[in-house]
């Protein structure tokens, strides 16, 4: 059997032990083994396994995870969360659907903290939902733009996918960060305005909120969280002039978290046990992917697949809007059954040396990519932000209530997709000026 056959039917046995629900670091690493020894035999095998998830790990880069991780959990512990959506709820609760707009807001700004959608979802449950609820919100857009607000930890900067993107793709992190900036904010303000347009046409879906709030309840309430957002407009304020590396960003990060946390009086030892705890799961569960990709980066090399797959899309290559839309479609279809980062990491090696023969910039892709990987998390059947919810509300709503929440969300994310193909400036403008 020549070598490309074994690559691709490596390809199908890992999606194979995917959909049987083996863990994707597992599948990936155990098929990359198996594979390397049918081509090469036992010693380079045993070779790849002993050198390549060591170097992977020994990447300093890496460090920025658990770092972002750490500052997201404690941000979560401390209270911070439940301060930003009360301050957002406060500031729009006269807009139509402002409950649901206010959580949008808390999203996007816990997101520049914890750089994963997951953390962000699940956080904002417990603050958001339950407060939409009592309002009388329509349970399907209340839970809805909780699952998918959450995805824009994906995309806001510090981005934990946009890291390991740049890590495989071989590209500035610092420049991917810039670049997903303004497509991270124009998300939310996309989300707000649908939201805002749906409440104002049909008011039973977010019932107006009579309260009214003074400008000293306000200010009050902005005087409890204006240290938050400056620690993360300062982070990334730093990476983006060149004073320090993401790394060292989310360090700084962490550190400045948990003085804020101490100073708030709100966080004691065993909340900052907790915050380690959900960092170390966090961040193993994050590298065990890793190394399963890596492992399968060197055996598609080794099988000849992203040779292959080039001379068989080699039309498609000379039309690179045709491209990236298949290449959209595929990852709308994969992220139903496979999570964003283990779909990423899946993808990279085959997909990589395709849009680079094709001359797409790297770091346009990357943010088109990172926010085809959010339409993933909030489709069925899979949607893990979606299950986040079920698990956190219990029987108080259904699963099909959550994911209808979702559609109006996923249209949005649909159409910023074809927003950013068609105008690619919106994405390449911030590094453009840094450069």
């Amino acid at each position: 059997m020549d070598r490309t056959s074994i690559g691709m039917i490596g390809v199908g046995v890992v999606l194979l032990l995917i959909f049987m629900r083996v863990p994707i670091g597992v599948a990936l690493g155990l098929v990359s083994i198996g594979g390397i020894y049918a081509i090469l035999g036992l010693t380079p095998a045993l070779g790849t396994i002993t050198a390549i998830p060591f170097n992977f790990i020994g990447d300093w880069s890496l460090s920025a995870i658990p770092m972002f991780l750490l500052m997201g959990a404690v941000a979560s512990q401390s209270g911070i969360t439940a301060d930003l959506f009360q301050s957002m709820r406060m500031l729009l609760n006269r807009v139509p659907g402002g409950l649901a707009s206010a959580t949008v807001a808390a999203c996007a700004l816990f997101a520049a903290a914890s750089g994963s959608s997951l953390a962000t979802a699940g956080a904002m449950t417990r603050v958001a939902i339950p407060e939409m609820l009592r309002a009388k919100y329509d349970p399907a857009l209340a839970t809805g733009t909780v699952a998918s607000a959450g995805t824009l930890g994906s995309l806001i900067p510090p981005s934990i996918l946009m890291v390991l993107y740049g890590i495989f793709a071989e590209q500035s992190i610092s420049v991917l960060f810039a670049a997903s900036f303004l497509p991270g904010i124009l998300s939310a303000v996309l989300f707000i305005a649908m939201i805002t347009v749906r409440a104002r046409l049909n008011p039973a879906l977010a019932p107006p909120d009579d309260r009214r709030f003074t400008a000293r309840e306000k200010l009050d309430s902005l005087r409890r969280v204006w240290p938050f957002p400056l620690i993360v407009l300062g982070i990334l304020g730093g990476i983006f002039g060149g004073v320090f590396s993401p790394t060292e960003a989310g360090a700084a990060g962490a550190f400045l978290a948990i003085l804020l946390a101490v100073w708030r009086r709100t966080f004691s030892l065993a909340d900052f046990g907790r915050a380690l705890v959900e960092t170390a799961n966090g961040t193993s569960g994050i590298f065990v992917i890793g190394i399963g990709a890596i492992l399968f980066t060197k055996f598609m090399a080794i099988a000849g697949i992203p040779a292959y797959l080039t001379r068989t899309l080699e039309p498609l290559i000379a039309e690179p809007v045709l491209l990236v839309v298949l290449i959209g479609a595929i990852y709308v279809v994969l992220g139903m059954f496979v999570d964003s980062i283990g779909l990423l990491l899946l993808t990279l090696p085959v997909l990589m040396p395709i849009v680079k023969q094709a001359d797409i910039n790297l770091i346009w892709f990357g943010v088109v990519v990172i926010k085809l990987l959010e339409v993933g998390m909030i489709t069925p059947p899979l949607g893990l932000n979606v299950y986040v919810i079920k698990g956190a509300l219990g029987k108080a709503v259904e699963l099909g209530t959550v994911f209808r929440g979702c559609y109006w969300f996923i249209a949005m994310d649909l159409l910023l997709f074809a927003i950013f193909i068609a105008f690619p400036s919106l994405v390449l403008i911030i590094p453009a000026l840094m450069s």
